[in-house]
């Protein structure tokens, strides 16, 4: 544990210049005592590290003095390995960066973490996008990416799903997301925060101002909450449904992660008959007649009536349909 913490303050210090104690200690979780005596067990190992006291102060390495990466654990060099988006980077124009990268970090590894980390690559493979899906055109990513990151603001023609379906918007970009194969951009448009397709961007104009992000920002968190209220204002009714056995198997691969977590967390106990009573949300009528009709006979929909009555006159059209008679 204290090795490690000893690798991390190199990092931090080599990644970041100068750092006091106290930024250190928040940084790793620990007080300012303890980094004080790991800082004496660097200089005791050699490391060019020195201190100054002041309001400006802080530890520093010696200019130019680069630590080696041999200081990973096997399973960190496994993490960095899966950790690597080949298809969005692609996306961005990085994907040879990544490759070299890649290449670099091998060739800096012990030999044994460097066939653990082959391993990796020859074992797991992530492909993000969905099945049955096109990938989103992205014509103007690189540049929505530069702008994300020299904080740039743009001006962009974008084609929404309400009237007037094409909208003008001047935006600072905060961030970028790739969910799902699709990237979303979250930007500032005056004091609000939104959120908009990339692949819906039909013109953009890089602007000569910059912006400010707003302190303490955290688009991770931003991102988790902007899916839970979008979950939220999809969902404006329930249904009660029975689920055959393998309806409640079904359902998984079927249903969104809402809809499951809602079905589990509401299941009563199996009836006679071994089925399953379930209260889930619904978007719509429509919608939901599509859904359920993907369970056949594994799902029977109790209410809403109106829901209840386009299945049953569904199943009739389709019994006509395919009747022998």
């Amino acid at each position: 544990m204290r090795a490690s913490r000893l690798v991390s303050i190199l990092l931090l210090l080599q990644t970041r210049g100068r750092m006091t104690a106290r930024e250190l200690a928040d940084r790793l979780e620990v007080s300012v005592r303890t980094i004080y005596r790991d800082v004496e067990s660097l200089h005791a190992a050699g490391i060019p590290l020195y201190g100054d006291a002041g309001p400006k102060g802080g530890y520093q390495l010696l200019d130019g003095y680069r630590t080696r990466l041999t200081g990973l654990t096997a399973d960190e060099a496994e993490s960095l390995f899966l950790a690597g988006l080949p298809g969005p980077a692609a996306e961005l124009g990085l994907g040879a960066v990544v490759t070299a990268a890649q290449l670099k970090l091998m060739a800096a590894l012990p030999v044994e973490l460097r066939d653990r980390a082959g391993r990796i690559q020859e074992r797991f493979h992530l492909d993000a996008p969905t099945w049955y899906r096109d990938q989103d055109p992205v014509t103007f990513l690189a540049a929505v990416a530069d702008a994300v990151w020299n904080e740039r603001r743009i001006q962009v023609r974008y084609r929404r799903w309400k009237e007037p379906q094409e909208v003008e918007r001047r935006l600072d970009p905060y961030g970028l997301v790739v969910k799902a194969g699709r990237w979303y951009l979250v930007a500032g448009v005056g004091e609000d925060v939104r959120t908009y397709r990339v692949s819906q961007i039909l013109d953009l104009h890089a602007l000569p101002e910059g912006f400010t992000r707003p302190e303490g920002f955290d688009l991770a968190a931003y991102w988790q909450g902007y899916l839970a209220e979008f979950e939220a204002r999809l969902r404006w009714g329930e249904a009660e449904v029975r689920l055959s056995p393998r309806g409640v198997e079904r359902l998984a691969d079927l249903m969104t992660p809402g809809v499951v977590a809602a079905a589990q967390q509401t299941a009563g106990p199996p009836d006679e008959e071994g089925w399953t009573r379930v209260t889930v949300p619904i978007e719509s009528i429509e919608h939901a007649l599509g859904e359920f009709l993907r369970l056949g006979t594994d799902a029977e929909v109790l209410s809403p009536g109106e829901l209840r009555d386009r299945l049953a006159a569904a199943a009739k059209v389709l019994a006509e349909r395919y009747g022998s008679g």
